[in-house]
């Protein structure tokens, strides 16, 4: 099923006083025929605003779009359990195949002499962090901020082996945040925002495919080398999506 999303212009009052004024705002909606009413609610909840008042919209433009996680939205699993336990749920293959010439994939890394532990690379709680089509071609500590990453495998959807470049403050504040994993499907980090990654304790994942095809979160992700591999060994990565 195809994800929409509506951008629009708001003006809000509040009841204890006081306005705001939006312009250009996006947010998951549940389909093509959403209401300006819900589309509404959505943005009250999205931003967590509290004694509000009244909401106008103008400008609503509703359009075929991967859902970002919109709090509140269709796409936000962060109340729900990360998977349907016992196995449950949808399998997507995160290791597309290599074109004639292209180094396979995908790539997981770690610091560990005798390969990461398992604990660290299988079942995690993924967060999508969709950039692909976005005009600016960093992703830095703004775009990563609103999400709940302690222990999750932050997966950043480029849309392209030449994706959007992490930077090294962005991965800095992954560790601190104390992330699990980072992966994306660019082909590899930059060199600095990689160390800082690895010498962080985190393992990085290169070259995912199929990105597209999960929720901004629900989904576990495992990408787990084999026994004892260590350095950067090839991986046959997978996320398992809720039913």
């Amino acid at each position: 099923m195809t994800d929409h999303r509506a951008s629009f212009d708001a003006s809000i009052t509040f009841s204890n006083g006081g306005d705001l004024t939006v312009h250009g705002f996006r947010v998951d909606v549940p389909g093509p025929h959403v209401t300006e009413d819900e589309i509404a609610a959505l943005f009250v909840a999205s931003l967590g605003l509290l004694m509000t008042d009244a909401v106008e919209l103008s400008h609503v433009r509703v359009f075929p779009e991967p859902h970002k996680g919109t709090r509140g939205g269709p796409s936000d699993a962060s109340a729900a359990p990360p998977a349907v336990p016992g196995g449950a749920g949808a399998f997507v293959d995160l290791a597309g195949e290599a074109a004639p010439g292209e180094e396979p994939g995908p790539w997981l890394e770690a610091r560990d002499p005798a390969g990461p532990a398992l604990a660290r690379v299988a079942e995690l709680p993924a967060v999508l962090v969709r950039v692909a089509g976005a005009e600016r071609r960093t992703i830095d500590v703004g775009a990563l901020a609103a999400f709940e990453v302690r222990g999750a495998a932050v997966l950043l959807h480029t849309g392209a082996r030449d994706g959007h470049r992490l930077t090294p403050a962005a991965a800095a504040w992954l560790v601190a945040a104390g992330a699990a994993l980072v992966g994306t499907d660019a082909d590899r980090l930059d060199a600095e925002p990689r160390d800082v990654l690895l010498d962080g304790g985190l393992a990085v994942a290169e070259r995912l495919s199929g990105l597209e095809g999960l929720p901004p979160s629900g989904a576990l992700f495992t990408a787990a080398p084999p026994r004892g591999a260590a350095g950067r060994v090839p991986v046959r990565a997978y996320a398992r999506v809720p039913a």
